[in-house]
């Protein structure tokens, strides 16, 4: 009676997981997409002017910033599951088994690349963290005075009505010996300050915040009372909206990075199983453009 043989197991490697071709394929996209993004810069430079009626608009410009963000994106995470695709080992799995270990492999690919450009960002900008947690302060109420849209409103307030005014020289405060800016000490610009930012967070502004602000405005500047109040009023105005335009601009953000992401993960996967396709049915990989082949030998 002929003894049945178990079937052999795959003894082609410890895991499944061809690490060598996820890496590869990673730092590829990874050193690709720094190299797009730098394009995007010069691009950027180069469709802006300080001249009135020169150059490109704004709404243009970010538009092209968004496209162009997303295409590196998922242009590199393709260039590198394709690599992690076409250099992984077959196990002798077939038909759709295959595909799905290629396509994991071009997922990998695009996992790995997040995280090192994540790790990337946060080594290397972590100023704009610090930057980031000083904004946050601002909203919340603790303002300093390197908040320039905070300050610009504040100039807006406290500008002098008149050349006379504007030209008379002001005392340095008792507090701080420095020199009035604006029309205001730097102890008043900070009250202020934290005032508007309160009621940016609360929505609105107290009677009593509303009357005291009239008055360091009149106090510092001459104005009239009223002139005070509707000064005040245009400034919490610009406030709201200046953390209105950069709420919509924190989402905007989020929502092209996030679907960038995604669309970049199954571009990768996609990418991932056609380089494994090239691979089993052997398609030549040329950079060339001489569509002719070469002589088998």
């Amino acid at each position: 009676m002929a003894q049945i043989e178990a079937p052999k197991a795959d003894t082609a490697g410890l895991s499944f997981v061809e690490w060598g071709a996820v890496f590869a394929g990673a730092v590829l996209a990874t050193a690709l997409s720094f190299v797009l993004l730098t394009f995007l810069t010069a691009i950027g430079l180069s469709t802006t002017s300080p001249w009135p009626n020169s150059g490109l608009s704004t709404r243009v410009v970010a538009s092209l910033a968004v496209f162009w963000t997303m295409a590196q994106q998922i242009g590199s995470v393709m260039v590198g599951g394709y690599v992690a695709g076409r250099m992984r080992s077959r196990w002798h799995e077939k038909g759709h088994e295959a595909e799905f270990r290629d396509g994991l492999h071009g997922a990998l690919v695009w996992a790995v690349g997040v995280l090192i450009s994540a790790v990337l960002v946060f080594a290397t900008v972590g100023v704009v963290a610090r930057t980031g947690a000083n904004v946050a302060a601002t909203v919340t109420g603790s303002v300093t005075s390197s908040s320039g849209g905070m300050d610009a409103i504040l100039d807006t307030m406290l500008r002098q009505t008149n050349t006379a005014q504007a030209g008379a020289p002001t005392a340095p405060t008792a507090t701080t010996g420095a020199p009035n800016r604006g029309g205001g000490s730097e102890d008043t610009r900070a009250e202020m300050s934290r005032i508007l930012a309160g009621s940016v967070t609360t929505g609105s502004i107290t009677p009593e915040n509303r009357a005291r602000l009239a008055q360091l405005v009149s106090q510092r500047t001459g104005v009239a009372q009223q002139e005070a109040e509707r000064r005040v009023d245009d400034a919490v105005k610009a406030a709201r909206a200046a953390a209105d335009k950069a709420r919509h601009a924190a989402i905007l953000t989020g929502f092209v990075t996030a679907a960038g992401l995604i669309i970049s993960l199954g571009a990768g996967w996609w990418a991932a199983m056609r380089g494994g396709h090239h691979r089993d049915t052997s398609v030549p990989a040329r950079f060339t453009f001489d569509r002719r082949r070469m002589p088998v030998s």
